[in-house]
């Protein structure tokens, strides 16, 4: 199989320092040597490739842009984008896998967490021997979180916790869970530990999107949270949501990724393919449609180093991601579906990575906020009304 080379038009790679350059490849040739050649099966199979976790663990890929006091690579948050970048050009369900276990598990325990629980959980979560999950989405409440209806009640020692979570990546597999309930009517943070009596994590099955992904429900029945399993800071809705934002983020570097296999395998085979005694490359219709992914695939890499760089410096603002994410998984999704159809038929074949790329995307434009809600977020920002109601 040929390694795959990059998409870089504008010759981005002169924005970008050595070391950020120096991850990419590791990343990307990690993709090509372990991904791309299995990812096909355990999709079909609705299966996660478990074996990666540890190879994952040994490259620095969890939590690479935490400090390696706790087990992270320091990186800088360009670098940590071009990880994702790379990963998803693989697949959507190993981005995923590695973004919830850093920003939505290794961050939050390191931001509001105890310094016991950082030394406890983060060296583990770092290497991959232990996994982790985000519970936040409830059956009922998706786009509203702090509508939430999970309850942590005080008790002796600790906590009483009831209620459930929905639609959590990792979260049948995961060893701790980073839980979020109303105590007293706010939003609190708990550490809920695999094995503790209550305490389910039932896989959903029949999904035709993230199929190598493991989703799951997570249900609490008068779980006992013990005191020490409380993050002592993540109190109030902006502590959740502030982990959302780290998510978002690697998510618009992550769907470049999908971008770049889809427009990657079109370019290759509409060079190849030939209909009308030449290849289907040379024909007009075929060449708009690969100027469009080109030029959005572009505009998207360039869209992501300024987010990076803004992350970088602490200029960021939360909408400035969503602006990103938005963007960028919308394109990606038009994408996929343009590649499909320069493929034909043959699209829809797993010997192509179009479909797989096309019915995930499908899930990751709507989870860590939909379109819409991305959308009203910007809309508030730029004209300081609220459309949320």
């Amino acid at each position: 199989m040929a390694k795959f080379s990059g998409v870089d038009y504008f010759n981005m790679d002169l924005l970008l320092s050595e070391e950020e350059k120096m991850v990419r490849e590791v990343v990307r040739e990690f993709v090509d040597d372990n991904v791309i050649p299995v990812i096909e099966k355990h999709y079909r199979e609705g299966t996660f490739p478990m074996d990666l976790v540890a190879k994952m663990g040994e490259v620095g890929l969890f939590g690479a842009n935490l400090p390696s006091k706790y087990g992270g690579s320091d990186m800088n948050n360009v670098a940590y984008g071009l990880v994702m970048q790379e990963l998803e050009r693989g697949d959507s369900g190993v981005r995923s896998f590695v973004s919830v276990q850093s920003a939505l598990v290794m961050y939050p325990i390191y931001t509001f967490g105890s310094e016991e629980q950082r030394l406890k959980w983060l060296p583990k979560l770092a290497t991959g021997e232990a996994i982790g999950c985000f519970g936040l989405t409830e059956p009922d409440f998706g786009s509203n979180p702090g509508g939430m209806v999970t309850k942590a009640e005080k008790t002796e020692g600790g906590y009483i916790l009831n209620g459930a979570k929905m639609w959590i990546t990792n979260g049948t597999l995961a060893d701790v869970a980073v839980v979020w309930a109303k105590l007293d009517g706010e939003v609190a943070g708990f550490l809920v530990e695999k094995g503790m009596k209550g305490f389910t994590a039932p896989e959903m099955k029949g999904k035709h999107s993230l199929r190598a992904s493991v989703t799951s429900e997570l249900v609490f029945d008068s779980v006992f949270i013990p005191e020490e399993n409380r993050l002592p800071s993540g109190n109030g809705l902006k502590a959740p949501l502030m982990c959302l934002n780290q998510a978002r983020y690697g998510i618009a570097w992550g769907v470049v990724g999908s971008m770049m296999a889809s427009y990657d395998s079109s370019l290759s085979y509409s060079k190849s393919r030939v209909q009308f005694s030449k290849p289907i490359a040379g024909y007009q219709m075929t060449q708009e449609k690969l100027v469009f992914m080109l030029t959005e695939i572009t505009k998207a890499q360039l869209l992501n180093l300024q987010l990076g760089r803004l992350k970088d410096s602490g200029d960021l603002k939360f909408q400035h991601v969503s602006l990103a994410k938005r963007n960028n998984c919308e394109m990606a999704l038009t994408i996929a579906r343009v590649a499909r159809e320069i493929h034909g038929a043959n699209g829809i074949l797993d010997e192509y990575p179009i479909m797989r790329h096309a019915n995930n995307l499908e899930s990751v434009k709507t989870y860590e906020g939909t379109h819409e809600m991305h959308t009203l977020i910007l809309g508030s920002d730029i004209t300081g009304i609220p459309a949320f109601d």
